[in-house]
């Protein structure tokens, strides 16, 4: 943690306001919205934020979250100063790193290394710092080739990549990072995601903005979830992300019928031992009753995950249906995964390659049980599966 006020980030009853888009030129949305207009019913404006309260201090790793349009990356304007709220205050208390767009903060006409220099400028930092780090920012962002080529002929992963270099490297004493890394590979993420680790044990205070929600939880230590402009929770982030995942899931579960209407799934079940709340490492079992409208052969498919598409884990087998109903049950001895709140995918494929169900989320389930195992915010957790197994120590070899 740093020893000074330096990274300290206040926001204080922060609203944000948008003008409304303007309608379309038709005759019919016109008369509408004169209608609108002299019935008094509708505001000129749309709330973005409202009401938003917090504070990060020095050395903390905040990640936010929250669906498309609830105002996240408003937020981060706001604290960068791209953008000023319509009432409320923001304060920072020292340097601003902030990698909230491609080619934010940086000339288009302007070669890499002009760029590099003009944005360590606008940070405070003397010449001379930035030429002691520019080597390291090149490097970084694996860019010796084209570093004195301009900006604008730089592909969208090259300058998302120049961007987070510079930002990271010039050592802010706060870093404000955006969903931009989704625009680099998986090689690229994963540095971005170490030098983001890196920082953090520098002193640096670090917000992050992502729908990579396993990165968001191994970076991070709190969490703030927006919705609708609102500040809906505030506490450490497996608790946010929780909760978040929850409300993803809580309309998404439902029974599929494939179009030709070959296969129905007309229900799925998560039942726990003797019938009750499924437990951390002890049974569990899935039933699904489908029907079907004629043969088919093919592997039926669930998967378990955290609200993403992306199960934990996964279990298989093959199928066959004769027309008419089926029930398919499958029994787990002991579920790897700690306590928490988990989303079940389906997917049937026929022989023939065919999507009879695709990929799609059928129930949720609430497991009981002990918590992830403590680890130190510089180890990723790649996944939160539990695998037992026993050890053996021996003094010799």
């Amino acid at each position: 943690m740093s020893t000074s006020s330096n990274g300290t980030v206040v926001v204080d009853r922060v609203w944000k306001r948008f003008r409304k888009d303007r309608t379309r030129p038709f005759l019919g949305d016109q008369l509408r919205a004169v209608s609108r207009r002299l019935a008094d019913r509708e505001s000129k404006h749309r709330w973005v934020l409202r009401d938003i309260d917090f504070t990060i201090d020095p050395g903390e790793s905040v990640g936010i979250v929250g669906s498309n349009g609830a105002g996240k990356s408003t937020l981060l304007k706001i604290l960068t100063k791209v953008m000023y709220p319509y009432a409320g205050s923001v304060q920072i208390a020292g340097r601003v790193g902030a990698i909230i767009e491609l080619r934010g903060g940086m000339h288009p006409e302007l070669t890499g290394r002009e760029n590099t220099f003009m944005y360590g400028a606008l940070l405070g930092l003397k010449r001379s710092e930035i030429i002691e780090r520019f080597d390291t920012i090149v490097d970084f962002a694996d860019l010796s080739q084209a570093i004195d080529r301009q900006m604008k002929y730089y592909s969208s992963g090259m300058q998302m990549r120049l961007g987070f270099a510079i930002a990271a490297f010039l050592r802010p004493d706060v870093l404000l990072v955006d969903e931009v890394l989704a625009v680099g590979d998986a090689w690229f993420q994963e540095r971005c995601l170490d030098r983001m680790r890196e920082v953090l044990q520098e002193g640096t205070t670090l917000v992050l903005v992502s729908h990579d929600l396993a990165s968001v939880e191994a970076t991070c230590t709190r969490g703030l979830w927006i919705k609708e402009g609102l500040l809906v929770d505030d506490a450490p982030i497996r608790d946010v992300l929780s909760s978040y995942r929850q409300s993803v899931e809580a309309n998404r579960n439902r029974p599929y019928e494939s179009p030709d209407s070959v296969v129905t799934l007309t229900s799925f079940k998560v039942i726990g031992a003797d019938a009750g709340i499924p437990l951390s490492h002890g049974p569990l079992e899935f039933v699904a009753d489908l029907s079907a409208a004629q043969e088919v052969r093919g592997r039926l498919h669930v998967g378990v995950s955290e609200g993403s598409a992306a199960p934990v884990f996964l279990v298989s087998t093959a199928l066959t249906l004769d027309p008419g109903r089926t029930r398919m049950r499958c029994r787990l001895d002991a579920v790897p995964l700690p306590r928490g709140h988990y989303s079940v995918w389906l997917y049937i494929e026929s022989h023939d390659d065919l999507d009879v169900i695709p990929w799609h989320p059928v129930a949720s389930f609430i497991l009981a049980g002990s918590d992830l195992d403590p680890a130190p915010r510089a180890v990723v957790r790649l996944s939160p599966v539990h695998v037992r197994a026993t050890w053996q120590r021996s003094d010799t070899v």
